[in-house]
């Protein structure tokens, strides 16, 4: 077996620090490459191994597979002993519903608190969408953790790939200093505890990519 991940800067890529997640969910062995991001010659070198000239991009021995959910969905498939999706149907059904959210969707959110792990600050105002965004986040959180999280302190109680979805945005809220409702905070701690998340985030601290 051979994989390898291809991301961009750990401190602001936050659709790699997804799929890097969902790696170590999946317990695979696999080699990393990072390709920083915003250069000259970005693009080239991600379009030597991703028809997107995106990251994240999985290559596995069969060719590669792009873009941060559909990674996520090979690695469920071929590591289903890791259950990256929960147990249960309708909590899968969930699950996957709240990832295709994320996926798609906050991009107030996105433009005005963008993953910065280095950053620790508050913004001065939040904007009124962004601050929707966040509402609606927390108020997913909430859901998930009280119809599924019985078993632990993630979404769906163990740690799933509705968390290594959602990971980038807990470290957004903490790193922008956001308030927030009770659950939501203990919910970015947890994110904060997860050792795969801490091992990503020690790197992203520790990187000088000038």
């Amino acid at each position: 077996m051979s994989l390898t991940l291809i991301i961009g800067n750990k401190n602001y890529s936050s659709w790699s620090l997804r799929a890097a997640l969902a790696m170590e969910l999946a317990e695979a062995p696999y080699s990393e490459l990072l390709i920083p991001l915003d250069r000259p010659d970005s693009r080239a070198r991600i379009l030597e191994h991703s028809p997107t000239g995106k990251v994240p991009l999985l290559q596995t021995e069969e060719g590669p597979v792009w873009d941060s959910l559909a990674i996520g969905e090979y690695l469920a498939e071929r590591f289903p002993e890791a259950y990256l999706w929960p147990r249960g149907e309708y909590a899968r059904a969930v699950a996957r519903s709240v990832c295709a959210e994320m996926h798609s969707g906050f991009a107030a959110l996105r433009t005005h608190l963008p993953m910065d792990l280095k950053h620790d600050q508050a913004l001065t105002a939040i904007p009124a969408d962004a601050q929707a965004d966040i509402q609606r986040i927390c108020e997913l959180w909430a859901d998930c953790r009280a119809q599924f999280g019985q078993d632990g302190p993630y979404l769906f109680g163990h740690a799933s790939l509705a968390d290594a979805f959602f990971a980038p945005v807990a470290a957004r809220l903490r790193s922008y200093r956001v308030e927030l409702p009770e659950v939501a905070a203990a919910y970015v701690a947890t994110v904060y505890q997860w050792p795969a998340f801490q091992r990503w985030y020690q790197a992203a601290q520790e990187e000088r990519l000038g």
